[in-house]
């Protein structure tokens, strides 16, 4: 092919198409769905089966007693990373989760645990996440867990969760928490079953839960 006689138009145009091969190339690679987290219509994401997702943690819950995946143990767990200081995405996945949950009967609500596992053990002491927690707007029964810089790190590193800390220019907070929005169902003796997105409605939340209850009776 002789280059020099192509039209200088055409070369952006031929690195446009090979970076977007690229880029769906390296999404295949590494297991990923651009269909997941892109349309703002995403069902929850299935991903049932042996997913290597959750494990043993050791927190500080709002009480400040010191808890493990142990004490949950029998009951299926609906957990969100966040922090306190999230100004609009936390509240408003827990205000989902909470929506899912009231659409359950009373019994089957009561099945499930809620859990906020905080991104900012800095600020988020079990005081603070005390006064949280309580919120009427948030799921009944949530609880707030925090820990150690370490503590934290590995939990989110058992669920595969993304968070950095992101310095503001001052005008809100010194900083904020740059982080994964996801709640993640976990059977009864902490399996993973699946993984909801921020997209995802409180009635496609709900039909799942009410399915993992059919399907895994007490």
């Amino acid at each position: 092919m002789d280059l020099k006689n192509r039209p200088i138009w055409l070369f952006p145009v031929i690195a446009a198409v090979l970076a977007g091969l690229a880029a769906i190339l390296l999404l295949t690679l590494s297991g990923q769905n651009p269909a997941r987290s892109g349309s703002p219509n995403a069902a929850p994401v299935r991903m049932s089966g042996e997913a290597d997702i959750g494990g043993a943690f050791t927190l500080v819950d709002q009480t400040g007693q010191t808890v493990t995946d142990a004490d949950f143990a029998g009951r299926p767990m609906l957990i969100y990373f966040g922090f306190t200081y999230c100004p609009d995405i936390c509240p408003t996945s827990l205000q989902v989760m909470a929506a899912a949950l009231d659409r359950l009967p009373e019994a089957q609500r009561a099945q499930f645990q809620p859990l906020l596992i905080t991104v900012d053990p800095e600020r988020d002491t079990p005081e603070a996440l005390a006064s949280y927690v309580d919120s009427p707007a948030f799921p009944e029964g949530l609880t707030g867990l925090t820990g150690s810089e370490e503590q934290i790190r590995d939990a989110a590193r058992a669920y595969r969760v993304y968070y950095r800390r992101v310095e503001d220019d001052g005008t809100l907070a010194e900083y904020t928490m740059d982080h994964s929005s996801l709640i993640y169902l976990m059977g009864r003796e902490g399996e993973f079953v699946e993984v909801f997105p921020h997209q995802a409605t409180p009635d496609q939340i709900a039909s799942r839960l009410q399915q993992f209850l059919d399907n895994n009776p007490a």
